[in-house]
């Protein structure tokens, strides 16, 4: 029974030894659409913050990166109200910031680095200026790695991450869904995942051929109850190519403009909460509809305010 279990530990060891990691290209194609987003919105080169994910998290292979979803090394600090995860670090058992996906990672990355005064100087760089950053973020004190600004550049130029800082990169952001509108470029990758693009404000993808829900929760740092309780899925709910699929949750309005649906044939209540990023609670809700209620061809759907009671006609 010793032999055995001996062997046993010998086996395990060795298939967490020769498990598969991201690599440096696995870790830019999967987060690179991020990046520009955070640049988009916050003004953050997208080659740092790649930079800084990639060295930090080790190519998202870090125990941080697993355990928590931090690919940045944030650290908890008085502010922060969310769950935490302790490690050894420059001190021993201190406080890092845990979250619920990688996206929430990087969103709390640009957020971080906009709200702080030393990093205030930063954004009067231009945002093709890398080299800039890199130097201003050790000089804030980002890291006390005294290599740490050449580590970046480095990266960025070995991968040439400052291609990202170019203004046709950004992504447009609030592009409203419909089959139509929808890149025709979007492709998997080795990874699994596709190219993110923004309904109502909310990351989603397009779902490629073989893609599955296990696997884009694993390219995106989610897990699987969490992607099904987004897109408002059942367990035995199959994915299928040129699905649309949200990344976080769905909100309880359309964006701004945004304010009536008129119904096509076809079409249902999911299908049409789904197409403007807002919940099927939400969307009936606002017509004071119930469950099971019957959608007719030209009917009037509110996405923004409640349907008004006085209102007779569609």
């Amino acid at each position: 029974m010793n032999r055995f279990l001996l062997f046993f530990g010998i086996l395990l060891r060795f298939f967490n030894l020769h498990a598969q990691k991201n690599t440096a290209e696995d870790y830019i194609r999967m987060y690179k659409d991020a990046a520009i987003e955070n640049m988009k919105l916050k003004k953050v080169p997208a080659s740092i913050t790649l930079a800084q994910g990639l060295l930090e998290s080790g190519n998202g292979n870090s125990e941080l990166a697993i355990k928590a979803n931090n690919h940045f090394g944030i650290k908890c600090h008085a502010e922060w109200k969310g769950e935490t995860y302790y490690k050894d670090d420059d001190k021993p058992n201190e406080c890092f910031r845990k979250y619920k996906s990688v996206l929430d990672s990087y969103k709390d990355h640009a957020d971080f680095l906009t709200s702080r005064d030393r990093y205030k100087g930063l954004f009067e760089l231009e945002i093709t200026d890398y080299k800039g950053w890199a130097r201003g973020l050790k000089a804030a004190g980002y890291a006390t790695n005294p290599n740490y600004a050449e580590q970046l550049i480095n990266l960025i130029e070995r991968y040439k991450l400052h291609e990202y800082d170019q203004p046709q990169q950004i992504v447009e952001k609030n592009k409203p869904y419909n089959s139509t509108q929808l890149p025709n470029d979007i492709k998997s990758n080795q990874s699994g995942t596709g190219i993110i693009f923004f309904i109502n404000g909310l990351r989603a993808i397009k779902v490629a051929k073989d893609q599955t829900k296990q696997g884009i929760a694993t390219d995106f740092g989610l897990k699987v109850k969490h992607l099904e309780k987004y897109n408002e899925l059942g367990t035995s709910d199959e994915l299928y190519e040129g699905q649309l699929i949200f990344l976080e949750p769905k909100r309880n309005a359309a964006e701004p403009e945004k304010n009536i649906h008129i119904v096509k044939e076809g079409e249902t209540f999911y299908s049409i909460a789904h197409m403007y990023g807002m919940t099927v609670k939400a969307l009936l809700q606002k017509n004071r509809k119930g469950l099971g209620s019957i959608l007719t061809p030209g009917e009037k759907l509110y996405l923004r305010k409640m349907k008004p009671k006085t209102s007779t006609g569609n």
